[in-house]
């Protein structure tokens, strides 16, 4: 029996489909792939995200260090959410292939801006 694959992003990490680079100047000179990949930022949409960082659960700090407890981990929110458009830096993703197509995983920290439609409510 086979079980169809999922691809699940772990800490504060970031699947986003790349978008092409311009191989064109606006004036219409076409740009070799060295100065292409020579560029610092790139955009592209966000697929999917990770839960984020554990953040440490401070009201435990008063209770004696060897009691167990069945607190569950909290974790700080991501910003980036699936479906938006984000703006980051080159040198810090990592690019990785899953069932034949082409991802960069990006940390969060690594994104400069998010481009998001809010739709109305």
């Amino acid at each position: 029996m086979e079980f169809p694959k999922k691809l699940i992003l772990v800490g504060d990490r970031v699947l986003i489909s790349p978008e092409e680079g311009e191989e064109r100047t606006r004036v219409g000179l076409y740009l070799p792939a060295t100065a292409i990949d020579a560029q610092q930022v790139q955009s592209g949409l966000v697929i999917a995200v990770g839960p984020g960082d554990p953040a440490p659960d401070l009201s435990t700090l008063d209770d004696e260090p060897w009691k167990t407890s069945d607190r569950q981990l909290r974790w700080r929110p991501m910003q980036a959410r699936v479906g938006d458009h984000a703006i980051f830096f080159r040198k810090a993703a990592v690019e990785i292939t899953f069932e034949e197509k082409k991802y960069l995983v990006v940390p969060q920290a690594a994104i400069l801006a998010l481009v998001r439609e809010d739709l109305p409510i």
